[in-house]
């Protein structure tokens, strides 16, 4: 693999226990112990050492259908088909209570269990949909004492229930009697209390439950039904509040896993759906096994594990790619649960992860596994160059160090890094004081962060509110070609190297350092809001809409301030305040024809190849565009602004005539041309492209300039008189920007840059575009800023990519500086 780490190793069986022809219909272990229940009523216990049978624990009336462990009270608890739920000793391996739910309730089959020790409460789904909980702080036991009939319910007649024998008093619990095959025992008796149920939660039977901690705290019970919805419930003190539905589920909800943000969903239709818990999207779907039902799903770290009805495992990394396949079982795979290291033999350099798996086919089987390493593992102290300043010595170096270690690339294969990346900036901006939030983008595109952090008022003045917009993915970075790893963050010479760390997750970070001192010294008197992106290195999509859509809730914006460019050179700094525009076209010139020989049907045929040549020569003479119209609008230039450019000559050492043909003129540039076949010298291909752009300046309009592009190379194409078809796609446009330099935003950023660095900074333009840019100024009737922290020399896009850690930590003051001019 590219990244040097070894693929994991399959899994491999290592025993096989037989359970006398009995289904295997659920798992639970702990340190000593497997607990297996089975078809025929009854809770296997097997001996985690000798893996041999230790004892049966006998009770239920029903199939055994759920297992859960409260290993800090050294519980067992069984549900079954019988609508009971039982206690055991994980110790004495002897009962302990008997829990039956709400009185006059018929609940059918007890599906699924969950734990939440930090409330001390079971959850339980039933068949009549409805879930039920009890909170063992309050038990309050009785003994069962006499033998009440069994009785089936009209609907839910799979098995017997204990009927309601007799009321004790209202409140009370009623009595009742255990079966003939643990007469000897005397059951403590609980009773599920009357408004500890939440009746119809969902519109099918309750399969599947999963307890999540979200990172704000408090609990959150996730269930699963065949209604084909997952529900997040809130758990509290005084029962389940319901927080939202995830909707998207092919086929009912047959089983849950839940890692970190990411919810997986195994469905009736063979399909795995993937749900992010912050944003509730659905964010995958796996197929696992089509039209075979996905029984159960467990986890290791990052990989899943999903077990099928045809007896088909499967793992999934954390970048959902497949690493194994193998027929488990012969026959359905109820049950799957992963089981870590013994303590005795944890220290053992043999000592393994284990999958263990419970089957029809009256088997479970044990398989060695591999614990994955993290899908995204922060480069360690000891990984980092100290040839320069400790990078590590400050907060904001050491939240980048961890920024970078994502390989946020916006393409598909990088998806889930990207919405882990997202995750990340959420809970770093989250510890830094601020209300952030993870938003959806289009649908299969990246994850939008929001947050915001919130200025107290000084005096009577009105708080400034200040949009701060970023993105958080990156240009790919082949690994050939750095010296050192581009996403391991490396210190060498006054220089932090890694990709991305200043296009543009750097001075993202420095960014909200620098609020975040504000707000920590109650020095901040402005809103910050910061909408950072995934999208805008491939166009930004969906990024318009999802503003639109929340701009409510953003509100109103009085500057935005952007921070995505560098220095026209190394050592001055520099404010920038025009950007060019950007058309991005691809063409095709083709027919239906095979690839042809040259030397057979060379002169013969009207080459693609020859049309395209031809066509591209009607764009361009030289630097000079030839599209029809296209200089019209251009803005000229004031003898004040060719007085700067010339002023700017003098200090960079640059043409002032370069500086202009870079920032301030149009251009049109070919990118790349190639055609079908393999390209060689002998091949007439049928098929041809090639990429153009066309860079727009003040007062060019986007879509007239777009149009006419079209328009010239389709009126162009069709004088050649070809045979071939010419095929146009404009595939992304982004609109000039140019600042407003006596703007009070713009002169209180410039003095906190001079303040901070004790030279006035240099007014400058960039060639290249930001999409968002001028849309945000549009849809917020505010001016936008854009303070460069980079330098020329920082190799943005390419290998070796860098920022000056003193570029860094002044950015972060500038910011800081800027806040506090708006307030003074």
């Amino acid at each position: 693999m590219s990244n040097g780490v070894l693929p994991p190793k399959p899994p491999s069986l290592t025993h096989t226990l037989h359970q006398a022809q009995s289904s295997v219909l659920c798992l639970a272990a702990d340190d000593l112990h497997i607990f297996s229940g089975t078809q025929e009523n009854n809770v296997y216990v097997w001996d985690r050492k000798t893996l041999q049978r230790e004892t049966v624990l006998k009770g239920h009336t029903g199939s055994v259908l759920a297992l859960v462990l409260a290993e800090e009270k050294k519980w067992l608890f069984s549900s079954a088909a019988d609508s009971t739920v039982r206690i055991w000793s994980t110790t004495t391996l002897t009962p302990v209570y008997l829990l039956l739910p709400v009185l006059d309730v018929y609940s059918g089959d007890i599906f699924t269990l969950a734990w939440n020790a930090s409330q001390c409460t079971l959850y339980f789904g039933c068949q009549d949909t409805s879930i039920q909980y009890y909170n063992f702080n309050n038990c309050k036991p009785q003994c069962a004492s006499s033998t009440p009939p069994k009785q089936y319910h009209k609907f839910f007649d799979s098995s017997p229930r204990f009927a309601h024998a007799a009321r004790l008093e209202e409140g009370g619990v009623e009595s009742v009697k255990v079966p003939e095959i643990v007469r000897e025992e005397d059951w403590q008796v609980l009773q599920v209390p009357r408004g500890n149920i939440v009746p119809a939660a969902h519109y099918g039977y309750v399969y599947s439950m999963a307890l999540v901690e979200p990172r704000e705290g408090g609990m959150m019970l996730l269930t699963g039904s065949g209604d084909e919805d997952v529900k997040m419930w809130d758990c509290t003190p005084t029962g389940l509040i319901l927080r939202t539905t995830l909707n998207g589920a092919s086929g009912g909800v047959l089983s849950l896993a839940v890692r970190e943000d990411t919810v997986y969903g195994g469905c009736q239709s063979g399909f795995i759906k993937v749900w992010d818990l912050e944003t509730g999207a659905v964010i995958r779907t796996i197929t696992a096994q089509e039209n075979e039902d996905v029984l159960a799903l467990t986890l290791l770290g990052t990989d899943l594990y999903a077990a099928s009805a045809n007896g088909q495992i499967q793992r999934w990394n954390g970048s959902f790619e497949q690493t194994a396949s193998w027929h488990a079982h012969e026959g359905s795979v109820l049950s799957a649960l992963i089981v870590a290291p013994r303590a005795e033999v944890i220290h053992d350099n043999r000592s393994q992860y284990q999958l263990v798996t419970g089957a029809n086919d009256a088997t479970m089987k044990l398989w060695d596994i591999e614990k994955p390493p993290e899908l995204k593992q922060s480069p360690s102290s000891s990984s980092i160059c100290r040839t320069g300043p400790d990078p590590r010595a400050d907060d904001l170096v050491a939240a980048l160090t961890d920024f970078v270690a994502y390989p946020s690339v916006s393409i598909e294969a990088h998806r889930e890094d990207c919405r882990q990346t997202a995750l990340f900036l959420k809970r770093i901006l989250t510890q830094l004081g601020a209300d952030a939030h993870v938003l959806p983008g289009s649908p299969g595109r990246n994850p939008i962060v929001s947050a915001v952090f919130k200025g107290t008022p000084k005096g009577t003045t009105l708080k400034p509110r200040i949009l701060f917009y970023g993105h958080y993915d990156v240009i790919a970075a082949p690994p050939y070609g750095w010296d050192s790893p581009p996403f391991s963050l490396t210190g060498r010479n006054g220089y932090l190297y890694g990709r991305g760390v200043t296009d543009d997750k750097g001075p993202i970070m420095a960014a909200a350092m620098g609020i975040s001192k504000l707000l920590a010294k109650r020095s901040l008197h402005a809103d910050v809001i910061m909408l950072i992106e995934g999208e805008e290195e491939a166009g930004s999509e969906g990024f318009k809409d999802m503003v639109q859509k929340n701009k409510d809730q953003i509100g109103p914006i009085d500057a935005i301030l952007v921070s995505n460019s560098y220095w026209i050179g190394e050592d001055t700094p520099c404010l920038t305040y025009g950007l060019r525009g950007v058309i991005h076209a691809a063409l095709e010139i083709g027919n239906d024809q095979p690839d042809l020989h040259s030397g057979v049907d060379g002169g013969a045929v009207r080459e693609p190849m020859v049309d395209m040549v031809q066509l591209l020569s009607t764009l361009s003479a030289g630097p000079s565009v030839l599209i029809p119209g296209f200089y019209e609008n251009v803005r000229p230039a004031t003898k004040a602004e060719l007085d700067a450019f010339d002023t700017l000559s003098d200090i960079t050492g640059k043409p002032a005539s370069n500086l202009r043909a870079r920032w301030r003129e149009p251009s049109l540039s070919i990118h790349s041309l190639g055609g079908s076949g393999p390209g060689n010298s002998t091949t007439i291909p049928h098929s041809v492209r090639a990429k153009v752009s066309v860079r727009i300046v003040p007062d060019q309009e986007l879509e007239e300039i777009a149009q006419g592009l079209v328009n010239h190379l389709q009126s162009s194409f069709k004088a050649l008189n070809s045979t071939n078809k010419l095929k146009i796609t404009v595939d992304r446009k982004a609109d000039w920007w140019l600042g407003k330099l006596d703007d009070r935003f713009f002169l209180a950023l410039e003095s906190a840059i001079e303040q901070e660095w004790g030279v006035r900074p240099l007014r400058i333009r960039e060639g290249g575009s930001i999409p968002s840019l001028p849309f945000l100024e549009k849809e917020f009737g505010c001016h936008a800023l854009h303070l460069p922290m980079g330098q020329s020399s920082d190799q943005a896009h390419l290998r070796n990519e860098r920022i000056s850690l003193k570029n860094l930590r002044k950015g972060q003051d500038v910011v800081a500086r800027f806040l506090l001019n708006l307030s003074s």
